[in-house]
């Protein structure tokens, strides 16, 4: 089906007509589409169903990082519903600048709009400024129709030739996608990393947004950088300047709780424990997997591993806890007789410093159920050696 390609089309959606339409679609199913759209064209224009039916689509796309209340009434383009800021990290994000005192940003970089919304939801009044006129005429419809027109001037522009000078504080997300996918780097954004540091460094305050995996060399030395997790999966990492030069951080939402690292020397290894911690992806990245093995008085299963081993169980909200039962060399018929023999029939496979594929393991060990029981198997290394590590989620909670 179609979708819109330029602010002409996209104006059309904002028509009395083209809200009435996209009212209309708000529960449609996309499998019944075919029909629905040759319906549809008996009433109103060729180009505004098809536009109107590729925007339905995208909000319902877009409910998992919006929500459904704000996704049905927002407007989106494909590449604008991937790269925006998941609401819960940008009201976070929001609601840091406004403890850091900050009461304007110039948003750099705006996309649909998502930290712009966030920013002004926090009282916090937007410049947000893109190149593109169809992103920007899509920010300042999702500004209208949230009721936030009065805190976000959208403005067409060239991010580099904007003048930020006016506000408390600086927000840049440079793209980090091109035509062949993501972008490994910084340098390769748009804009690139040192012209937004620069442009940081100008400004009372401001915060980066960067991929997670950026190398820990890159990063400023006077940058504060964040990694930040949601639900337990890595959403991103920020660079912020005017706050604490050369801290390193990881926050797990939703809390938040914030880990900070002390400069740990990393842990040593030492024999498989009864408990196994699996560190927030968040803390890993942010290299403070050391302050974790602190935390439950562990130690590594292998110097080049982010496994945790202890004997005693020490709930973290920032590591995930397992009971081990058993440690075998990596051998595919020996871990099959062990699930057998105790009636497994829920398998979940994690893997880390192990070129096995969990889902082939799986086909091979259990092709069909055994039992009711439920199992995890480790892939990984123990002190350099391919090892499995069978057992269960830990039964002691984490306290909140």
């Amino acid at each position: 089906m179609g979708r819109v390609n330029d602010p002409a089309s996209f104006a059309a959606l904002l028509t009395d007509e083209g809200r009435a339409l996209l009212d209309a679609l708000r529960d449609h199913d996309p499998a019944q589409e075919l029909a629905l759209a040759t319906r549809l064209r008996r009433e109103h224009p060729a180009d505004l169903v098809s536009a109107a039916l590729a925007q339905a689509r995208l909000r319902q796309r877009a409910a998992a990082k919006f929500g459904a209340s704000d996704a049905a009434r927002m407007y989106f383009t494909a590449n604008g519903v991937e790269q925006a800021t998941r609401t819960s990290v940008a009201t976070y994000r929001a609601e840091s600048f406004k403890e850091l005192g900050v009461r304007s940003v110039a948003d750099l970089c705006c996309g649909i709009g998502g930290d712009a919304i966030a920013l002004a939801r926090a009282g916090i009044s937007v410049l947000a400024v893109d190149r593109d006129p169809l992103t920007c005429a899509v920010a300042r419809a999702n500004a209208e129709a949230l009721g936030l027109g009065e805190l976000i001037e959208v403005r067409e522009a060239d991010v580099t030739e904007v003048d930020t000078a006016p506000y408390d504080a600086v927000f840049v997300d440079p793209a980090r996608r091109g035509g062949r996918g993501r972008i490994f780097d910084p340098e390769a954004y748009s804009p690139p990393l040192s012209w937004a540091v620069a442009a940081a460094l100008k400004a009372p305050r401001a915060a980066l947004k960067i991929a997670p995996g950026i190398p820990h060399e890159a990063i400023p030395e006077a940058a504060d950088a964040e990694w930040i997790s949601d639900g337990g999966d890595v959403k991103e990492a920020v660079l912020w300047f005017g706050t604490e030069p050369g801290r390193m951080r990881a926050t797990l939402l939703p809390g938040p709780r914030a880990l900070t690292g002390r400069g740990l020397p990393d842990p040593e290894v030492r024999p498989v424990g009864r408990y196994l911690y699996e560190p927030d992806g968040a803390v890993i990245r942010a290299h403070l997997v050391a302050e974790v093995a602190e935390q439950v008085g562990g130690g590594l299963l292998d110097e080049t591993i982010a496994y945790v081993t202890a004997d005693e169980p020490r709930p973290t909200p920032y590591a995930a806890t397992y009971e081990i039962t058993d440690q075998l060399p990596f051998n595919v018929k020996k871990l099959k007789a062990l699930l057998r023999e105790r009636g497994v029939g829920v398998l979940t496979v994690k893997k880390r410093g192990s070129a096995v594929e969990p889902e082939e393991l799986r086909r091979k060990v259990m092709p069909k159920p055994y039992g009711k029981a439920s199992a995890t198997v480790f892939l990984t290394r123990v002190a350099g050696a391919p090892t499995m590590l069978v057992g269960a989620p830990a039964p002691t909670p984490v306290p909140r």
